[in-house]
């Protein structure tokens, strides 16, 4: 006997509510399956698979410092910058990150996008238990329900009374930098580096710095030298 129009129906409805199941349990294992579910025309290379696996051991505290130089134009933002610290607070709402970039305004941009994508339906269906606070959702400077927080600063800006488990550093050089001819612009992110966010890490904190390679300048020579 062949299966009527309604339990052809019900056994669809079965079906897609496991796969859709299965893809959510995904999203939470995968930050590249998450993009995928959050970001459907996010564009998947090889480059931003090998990122993802090390982004995953940095939130599952296997990695505590990482350096991913890689040419402009090549999606490291979004993945680094937005979807990133969104799926890392997925699964740890009650940490505390740091945002940065070489400009203030740019690293806002990015935590309103952040912000905005924790607001989603989407975003409930994967990490439920990842609310924002009412009273704490400015774009540069928010919190979750569970005491997590977020800071957007531009390389420079001040982090008094701030902390962080994840600090991460994306493009902390612009290409004005480099054409300016002076070493200032490059000393000065050092200084900061040193001074600033590093000393705002948690015990056990992470920090990630992704950016393009500028010269034996850059914050990335640094950071290797400092070695």
């Amino acid at each position: 006997m062949s299966a009527s129009i309604e339990q052809k129906a019900a056994l669809k409805e079965l079906l897609d509510a496991k796969i859709k199941r299965l893809e959510i349990e995904a999203a939470r294992r995968s930050l590249i399956e998450f993009a995928k579910r959050v970001y459907p025309n996010y564009s998947v290379g090889a480059h931003h698979k090998i990122m993802a696996r090390v982004f995953k051991d940095v939130a599952e505290g296997r990695k505590k410092r990482v350096i991913i130089n890689i040419a402009p134009r090549h999606g490291k933002s979004e993945l680094t910058s937005f979807l990133l610290p969104a799926w890392y607070l997925g699964l740890h709402p009650d940490h505390q990150i740091i945002m940065a970039t070489h400009t203030a305004s740019l690293s806002e941009d990015f935590g309103g996008r952040v912000r905005n994508l924790i607001s989603s339906a989407e975003y409930a269906d994967i990490f439920p238990e990842t609310r924002l606070a009412e009273d704490k959702k400015g774009a540069g400077s928010w919190a979750t329900v569970a005491g997590g927080k977020y800071y957007a600063v531009g390389v420079g800006g001040a982090l008094a009374g701030r902390g962080a488990n994840l600090l991460v550093i994306d493009d902390p050089h612009s290409e004005q930098d480099l054409k300016s001819g002076s070493k200032l612009p490059f000393e000065q992110a050092w200084n900061w580096y040193q001074t600033g966010p590093r000393q705002r890490l948690m015990w056990g904190g992470a920090i990630i710095v992704v950016m393009t390679r500028w010269g034996q300048l850059d914050l990335t020579a640094k950071l290797i030298d400092y070695q």
